[in-house]
């Protein structure tokens, strides 16, 4: 613990107890998600410690059951953003060629219309579920996976060792898998903690414009949203769910630079 920096404990702090509280949130949220146990915006007491929401919900429990969803979302699709964008991008730098143009030029042609958009016409025509949200996130996102990983991969593709296991005869698999995918850690892993920021701060806009997480489920974003009328007569509600979107995202970008940091130099003192 003395050797890690200390803002990459910070980091791990936060992290770790915003995913602790995520994964026991059943246990340690004093009230149901959409309890109604008080009145409107009620201020903070020893009943309700961040107070009630604009319904009379306990805002505590509010966040920790928000948290879950958010923190649940946004790792999925982070999970399957990378295993799509990854695997298409190796595939792409090691196979060359035609599918190299077809992969690539699709990803372009997804890339060239912003995100949030696309987002916004897919989910407009589709019953918005967590599943639906998931994939959609996963998909566009994918295409920023794609490019860094073909990237990286094309590099690593001239490398000697590579050349070796293509004429001992190994397979593509083989190669992407075992000698590609190693090699580009550092990079992805660094990426992923971004990826996972971008994630977090997408399903949150997406449920603040109405079109993410759907009441009476809780998700940061949606309560900012709920609660944003409060702001003008001076009631905090919906500053808390912001204050912890970005506390999360500061606190998972100071881990993910420390790992790569902490991998770089590794792979440096093995290569010395």
């Amino acid at each position: 613990m003395r050797r890690i920096p200390l803002a990459a404990l910070i980091g791990l702090i936060f992290t770790g107890a915003y995913f602790g509280a995520a994964i026991f949130a059943p246990w340690i949220a004093p009230y149901g998600m959409a309890e109604v146990v008080g009145d409107s915006w009620e201020p903070w007491s020893s009943t309700h410690w961040l107070g009630t929401d604009t319904i009379g919900r306990d805002l505590l429990s509010r966040m920790i059951w928000g948290g879950q969803t958010t923190i649940f979302v946004a790792a999925a699709a982070t999970l399957l953003s990378f295993s799509l964008g990854s695997v298409l991008g190796f595939t792409a730098a090691v196979r060359g060629g035609w599918v190299d143009q077809i992969l690539s030029r699709t990803v372009d042609l997804m890339m060239s219309i912003p995100s949030l958009i696309s987002a916004l016409v897919i989910l407009s025509v589709m019953p918005v579920t967590l599943p639906v949200l998931i994939l959609v996130m996963g998909i566009l996102d994918s295409t920023r996976v794609f490019r860094l990983s073909r990237a990286v991969a094309v590099d690593i593709t001239v490398m000697d060792y590579v050349e070796a296991a293509r004429l001992r005869g190994e397979g593509q698999g083989w190669i992407i898998f075992r000698e590609i995918l190693p090699n580009a850690l550092s990079p992805l892993v660094a990426e992923m903690g971004l990826r996972f920021i971008f994630a977090v701060l997408f399903i949150s806009t997406l449920s603040f414009l109405g079109l993410g997480v759907q009441p009476p489920m809780a998700d940061w974003g949606g309560i900012v949203k709920e609660n944003k009328e409060g702001i003008v007569y001076g009631i905090p509600a919906a500053l808390i769910p912001a204050f912890a979107i970005a506390t999360l995202a500061i606190s998972v970008n100071l881990v993910a630079d420390w790992i790569l940091n902490r991998t770089s130099s590794l792979k440096g003192g093995r290569g010395g």
